[in-house]
């Protein structure tokens, strides 16, 4: 059983949330850190700090968003002989579980004893996940992923961005009804006249700010696909 430490990155925006991205540091006699955070100075000082005279052995990557792999150059050249693994591969003491959607590559790693999952970018309390569909993400491959991680039933998840999921499951089962209901919203707005992505999001979005407009317009663009890949 692993306890992990949060250590933030010290990247805050409106897109990674008040502190940053959050990067997991798991200790032992080969410490891992999953994700890399953005090479912030003063994210890689809290990393030494936190490991003492240990030296940092790995780094795991949940995907290859540029905020979650950023931070492998400056974490590399205060550890030289770091080794970093894409997913599909990792630290021993974790399973690896596929969770493809938000993008292609995504992984959790899963501590089956304490029941910790290392989520990523797969949900986070506060917002939804934006499914880039136009950068490789697919609306079905990231919901299945979602009832593949709620089938393990973990105890929390422990994600790439905002506080601890204490009640994972409740969280996953708003994520899908969540999902179903813009999909309705989608269909309708469709059924109503609009045709472009742009169109049915100011549809379904009404009041949008301009900022989250092409997330926004992005969703849409998931669902559509979606629905052309179900033959919808």
């Amino acid at each position: 059983m692993v306890t992990p430490l949060l250590i933030s990155a010290g990247n805050p925006s409106e897109w990674t949330g008040p502190t940053g991205n959050n990067t997991w540091l798991l200790p032992g006699p080969e410490p891992s850190l999953v994700d890399a955070g953005v090479g912030r100075p003063e994210h890689v000082d809290s990393v030494a700090r936190a490991l003492g005279d240990v030296p940092l052995a790995r780094v795991l990557i949940t995907h290859s968003h540029k905020d979650h792999v950023e931070g492998l150059p400056a974490l590399r050249a205060r550890w030289p002989e770091l080794q970093v693994y894409p997913p599909g591969e990792g630290d021993p003491r974790l399973e690896i579980i596929p969770t493809p959607g938000h993008a292609p590559d995504h992984v959790c790693f899963f501590d089956a004893g304490s029941g910790d999952l290392y989520s990523g970018d797969l949900a986070r309390i506060g917002g939804t996940i934006v499914i880039p569909a136009k950068k490789g993400g697919s609306l079905r491959e990231y919901l299945s992923s979602l009832r593949r991680v709620r089938d393990l039933r973990p105890r929390r998840m422990l994600p790439g961005h905002g506080p601890i999921i204490t009640d994972p499951i409740a969280l996953i089962d708003a994520y899908l009804a969540h999902r179903a209901e813009r999909e309705r919203q989608i269909v309708t707005a469709m059924n109503g006249g609009a045709r472009t992505p742009e169109e049915i999001a100011v549809r379904v979005y009404p009041g949008l700010p301009s900022s989250l407009r092409a997330a926004a317009i992005d969703t849409v663009e998931a669902h559509l696909q979606k629905l052309r890949e179900e033959g919808s």
